[in-house]
């Protein structure tokens, strides 16, 4: 009876050692993406952003008509089953022009705001590793160009994208967009580069720019991600009022700055010109703004949420 109930006992810990065993610590993706399956915030984010690009890809298809096309039968008419969202006054379908400013929208916020976390990413851990005159140098500019009107030096350079269309805009949105991240990397680069894995390559002879890309800026990825999607909004937002005051993308171009723009006026009397531009962009903003407060949360472990 004894000796039943001691191999029963040994063979209950042989079986929680092999438990134990066959559990591996996961990996830090691993437990990002376990936190982001558990927030419903991010599902609905993912979801309603999965929906918006798929209507900027398909909506050109699901119907006939283009942003210059005019029914001289149907202006200034509203929602129908020939056009859904409306015309406007000279007979152009609100439907078709909506989905043409969104895909320019969404390609504006993507390309600046990427192209932004990549600048602050590469200049700022340049500043924090390399150190010296080369961190006082790109501090000052970097001091410099926070201070400097950003709003007002696009309107100043108006022209400019007149000339040169949207794509000078996505590319100066990036410019000015990447001055507080590179404060960031450039601390996090400085607390990292006395670690034992830096030197240990330092030392291995390997260039600062494999440094760099191969052990500083990955430990920092986390940070850079959450910027990027961040990052997307608030160019978006950016060039959306740039083109509301007539700044940013001009015509025969659109976006749903020049649509909300033209819509404005006549908010009260021919609403669908104004709602659903409006509708599109804070349902875009919203979608997104949700990924990232979700990746926030997931990343840092601190958060309100992960604490909570």
């Amino acid at each position: 009876m004894v000796i039943a109930q001691q191999e029963a006992v040994e063979a209950s810990l042989d079986e929680d050692k092999s438990i134990t065993h066959s559990r591996k610590p996961l990996s830090r993706n691993a437990l990002v993406w376990r936190r982001l399956r558990a927030m419903p915030r991010f599902w609905v984010g993912a979801v309603a952003f999965a929906l918006i690009v798929l209507l900027s890809i398909v909506g050109p298809f699901l119907t006939p008509w283009s942003i210059t096309d005019r029914d001289a039968f149907n202006m200034g008419m509203g929602p129908t089953l020939r056009h859904w969202f409306g015309t406007n006054a000279i007979g152009q379908d609100i439907f078709a022009q909506t989905v043409a400013g969104l895909q320019k929208s969404l390609i504006i916020g993507l390309v600046a705001g990427v192209l932004g976390t990549l600048l602050a990413a590469i200049i700022g851990s340049v500043a924090g590793y390399v150190g010296g005159a080369t961190d006082k140098i790109i501090s000052w500019i970097t001091h410099l160009m926070l201070v400097i009107p950003s709003f007002f030096i696009l309107v100043l350079l108006s022209p400019l994208f007149r000339s040169l269309s949207w794509i000078a805009l996505t590319f100066f949105l990036a410019i000015f967009s990447w001055m507080i991240m590179a404060q960031v990397v450039r601390n996090q680069t400085r607390s990292l580069r006395n670690r034992d894995f830096v030197r240990a390559a330092r030392y291995m002879g390997l260039p600062t720019r494999k440094i760099l890309g191969r052990h500083i800026i990955p430990n920092i990825a986390s940070l850079l991600i959450i910027d990027a999607t961040l990052g997307i909004v608030a160019a978006i937002m950016s060039e959306t009022s740039l083109s509301y005051f007539g700044f940013g993308v001009m015509k025969p171009d659109v976006s749903l700055g020049t649509l909300l723009a033209d819509g404005t006026s006549a908010a009260l009397t021919r609403p669908w010109l104004f709602v659903f531009p409006a509708a599109v962009l804070i349902a875009l903003l919203f979608a997104i703004s949700l990924i990232g407060d979700a990746l926030r949360d997931a990343i840092d472990p601190t958060s309100g949420a992960n604490r909570a």
